[in-house]
């Protein structure tokens, strides 16, 4: 008889959506799945609801890894959350502990993400790492030594928090998704000729200007490569500070591609100490939407 491969599930809980990953000890992706949160409920209860659905998919897995944007302490605990204020102060392990009967490891989801890309995406191969993650918000993430370094008291990576001018503005003011979208629909009436302007100020949205720079449209990619030149700014401070192996950038801006990748490294080289900017490896991260989940799975395997 052989031996029973052993199964790790991790969910990432979004503004939105909360997604879920079920992998094996091969890292074989399982199952996978995505459910649209309702708004109405609480939080804890919005997350419950789906989870009632994967009772069967979360079957022969005894830990539950659990990825959330925000401020986690080691007792699972979220104490800030940005992106989801009405997360800030929940016990969430607990109570997803108690509707699914398993024991749940809290993580940030930028932790996450990033453990996920080092174990199997774009950061195989890297001692030390830094993970980008741009999207709803924007956050880092800390490998050293093939571990997460969560700082003195596990608040590391807070990347959108860097100052990147000298007015005070920060990563997060001008790259988060929402960012992108005001910036953009402000300088609207600056170009004529745009696309976007067809669609209207107030309808524009992230993924109708990464399409339009896509289809070459001068405004839009300026508006792209405008974003990578702020995110190189700060990320130029940590290739001077830390020599850094590995950057690699996820979330769902990277949809932009090599535009915005490009943009990033043109800025972060006029920035840095060339020769500590020519040993960085910049990527793109390659698990996509399931990044964080992927990781807070993998974690379960290897943090106890």
């Amino acid at each position: 008889m052989g031996l029973v491969e052993m199964k790790y599930c991790g969910l990432s809980i979004e503004s939105r959506k909360l997604r879920g990953v079920c992998i094996g000890d091969s890292d074989s992706l399982i199952d996978s799945f995505v459910e649209e949160l309702d708004q109405s409920l609480d939080p804890v209860e919005r997350v419950k609801e789906p989870l009632s659905k994967w009772q069967k998919a979360l079957e022969g897995c005894d830990r539950l890894g659990v990825a959330v944007p925000g401020l986690v302490t080691a007792k699972g605990r979220i104490t800030h959350s940005a992106l989801i204020p009405e997360h800030s102060g929940l016990e969430f392990a607990k109570a997803i502990s108690e509707r699914t009967g398993k024991e749940v490891l809290l993580e940030n989801d930028a932790n996450c993400a990033a453990y996920g890309e080092l174990q199997l995406g774009a950061g195989r191969g890297s001692g030390d790492m830094f993970y980008i993650t741009l999207g709803e918000g924007v956050g880092g993430a800390f490998i050293f030594g093939g571990k997460i370094w969560r700082g003195t008291a596990g608040f590391a990576g807070e990347f959108g928090y860097v100052p990147i001018d000298a007015d005070g503005n920060r990563l997060e003011d001008m790259a988060s998704a929402a960012n992108i979208v005001r910036r953009t629909r402000s300088r609207l009436h600056t170009d004529n000729t745009t696309s976007l302007a067809q669609k209207g100020e107030d309808n524009i949205e992230l993924d109708d200007i990464i399409i339009a720079a896509e289809q070459g449209d001068e405004f839009a990619r300026m508006m792209i490569e405008r974003t990578g030149t702020y995110v190189g700014v700060a990320a130029a401070s940590v290739i001077n500070l830390l020599n850094i192996e590995s950057i690699i950038i996820g979330g769902s801006t990277m949809q932009a591609g090599e535009l915005l990748l490009d943009a990033v490294k043109g800025r972060a080289r006029e920035l840095s100490f060339e020769p500590a900017f020519d040993t960085t490896r910049f990527a793109i991260g390659e698990l996509g939407d399931n990044a964080a989940a992927l990781g807070a799975a993998l974690l379960c395997r290897t943090e106890r």
